[in-house]
Order: C-alpha cells, then sequence, then structure tokens
C-alpha cells in the first residue's frame, strides 16, 4: 500500500461523501459531474489494488491475508454500487447512497492500513 495515495483517497472520498450529502438536503440528484469525482476515487483505489496486488505477490505478508484481500477487492466494487443505485434512483436518495459508499471507502482504507503494517497504520 502506498500511504501518501491512501490519504490522499481518504481525504477525497470524505470531501465528495460531504459533497454529495450536502446535495442530498438541497434534494439534488447525481449528475455527470458528480459521477466523474466517483470515478476519480475509483481510479485510486484501482492504483492502490495494482500496487498491494505487485507488493503481496513480491512477499509481503498482511497480518490476516484474506481479510485484507477482502476489504481490498470490496473497496474496488462499492463505489460502483454507490453509483448504480444514485443513478438508478433520482431523488435525493440516491444521492444519499452514493455518499453512503463514498463515506465508506476511507473506513474501509484505514481497515487496509492497519492490516498492512504490523504497528498499523
Amino acid at each position: 500500500m502506498v500511504g501518501w495515495l491512501a490519504g490522499t483517497l481518504m481525504a477525497v472520498s470524505l470531501a465528495v461523501a460531504v459533497w454529495f450529502l450536502l446535495l442530498s438536503r438541497w434534494d439534488k440528484s447525481i449528475q455527470a459531474v458528480h459521477l466523474l469525482a466517483m470515478a476519480i476515487v475509483e481510479l485510486g483505489l484501482v492504483g492502490q489494488a495494482v500496487v498491494a496486488t505487485v507488493q503481496l505477490a513480491g512477499g509481503h505478508d498482511p497480518a490476516e491475508r484474506a481479510t485484507f484481500i477482502g476489504y481490498l477487492a470490496a473497496s474496488l466494487i462499492l463505489l460502483p454500487i454507490g453509483a448504480f443505485l444514485a443513478v438508478g434512483e433520482r431523488s435525493k436518495w440516491g444521492t444519499v447512497a452514493a455518499a453512503v459508499t463514498s463515506l465508506a471507502v476511507p473506513v474501509m482504507i484505514l481497515r487496509m492500513l492497519e492490516l498492512w503494517s504490523p504497528t498499523g497504520a
């Protein structure tokens, strides 16, 4: 895992989640620019997954390998599910679904960082 990328992804994902929560408060639905923000975070998650996979193949052994791989896989599918729900539900509740998935991303990254290093993040 790349520490600075993980931190950046957590910060950007939290900012996107706050943005979506404000949109839902204003009864707005997800637009293309919001999906683009989610896609940028997803691209960073894919990059982090590639680096982690290469390091795992190179011999790095996280504390709980299977749990780490599960979190890694889940982090990759979380935002697409949120985007799908947001596009499918054109009310503020679709925006709330996107916000919730965006809020879950930093939690998953933090947990992966804890598993990655023996001393935690």
